[in-house]
């Protein structure tokens, strides 16, 4: 595929993002994403955990791994989540058209892949399916942040690229951003949560935190494999846990993946509620609240201030 005929912007030092259907990507993502869009073919009992970039992904795919691989959650304490629940684009679909990756169990259970591909994207692959997703999205002055934290961490060893937090905010309000715009990407999911909702369940992150108990039973019934005890509930609630996650070895450790140029421990920071309000000016706050108003408001769908 040609790049040079999609339309590109200056995103971050001399660093520019690839716009694939009015959505932006980083140049070496751009194929990955064809692949995933013109061969994914998703199993009806597939599980999609669907997410913009910095909205609680890491911590939602313990969290439903943990659901669906019930006698075996302890892996979680050796192996990355990440790498137990891979994303489409950058590790199933990274290498072939038709990736070993998919395989289906021989058991029937559901495979569970992750993405940040916008529905917009993926119309096709996902109304032909009776396949389930769950979408999560976060507050967008969280997600500014925590994505202003994480692209930092790839330049640690080049002070000189840092990353200041007016040029992320703009980037971020103009829609210049990893899979943005933002608003696009969750007015797509929730859209079609209520167009679909057997097979689309749209949660939000402040809602999780908040009922974290409450949520994994949702989710359960959601999925087709109900808990039988609280207990279970709870010990998943506990072991899934953003202090639990991010004191094993394999999510402290500072070596890159193999499928992003990042390293672990970049994927769990506070995953908390309002930290924004640590970082952000009161004018870069009213600024995004009036876009959020903009764009979420308008159509009924109070969120995001």
């Amino acid at each position: 595929m040609d790049l040079s005929s999609l339309p590109r912007e200056k995103w971050l030092g001399d660093d520019y993002l690839v716009q694939l259907g009015g959505f932006w990507f980083l140049p070496q993502f751009v194929k990955k994403n064809k692949r995933v869009i013109n061969n994914y073919k998703p199993l009806p009992n597939d599980v999609i955990l669907v997410t913009f970039p910095k909205s609680g992904t890491t911590w939602l795919k313990s969290i439903l791994y943990s659901i669906l691989n019930r006698s075996s959650r302890h892996k979680l304490a050796v192996e990355h989540p990440h790498d137990l629940v891979p994303f489409l684009e950058a590790q199933v679909f990274a290498e072939a058209d038709e990736p070993l990756a998919l395989a289906a169990p021989s058991d029937d259970r559901p495979r569970l892949f992750a993405t940040h591909l916008p529905y917009q994207l993926l119309t096709k692959t996902l109304d032909s399916s009776e396949c389930k997703v769950i979408y999560l999205t976060r507050n967008p002055k969280d997600v500014l942040v925590s994505l202003w934290h994480f692209v930092n961490k790839w330049n640690m060893e080049n002070p000189d690229r840092s990353w200041s937090l007016d040029e992320a905010t703009d980037k971020f309000c103009d829609g210049v951003s990893l899979c943005g715009p933002y608003y696009d990407h969750v007015l797509g999911y929730k859209e079609l949560s209520l167009k679909r909702p057997k097979n689309v369940m749209f949660v939000t992150f402040e809602e999780m935190l908040e009922d974290p108990h409450g949520y994994v039973k949702k989710l359960g019934d959601f999925l087709g494999c109900p808990f039988e005890e609280e207990e279970e509930v709870d010990d998943i609630v506990k072991n899934c846990s953003i202090e639990v996650l991010s004191s094993y070895d394999v999510n402290k450790s500072k070596e890159s993946t193999t499928w992003f140029p990042s390293p672990y421990n970049s994927f769990f920071r506070k995953g908390k509620i309002g930290d924004y309000k640590n970082y952000l000016s009161n004018e870069s706050v009213q600024r995004i609240d009036t876009l959020t108003k903009e764009r979420f408001h308008s159509l009924g769908f109070m969120y995001g201030i």
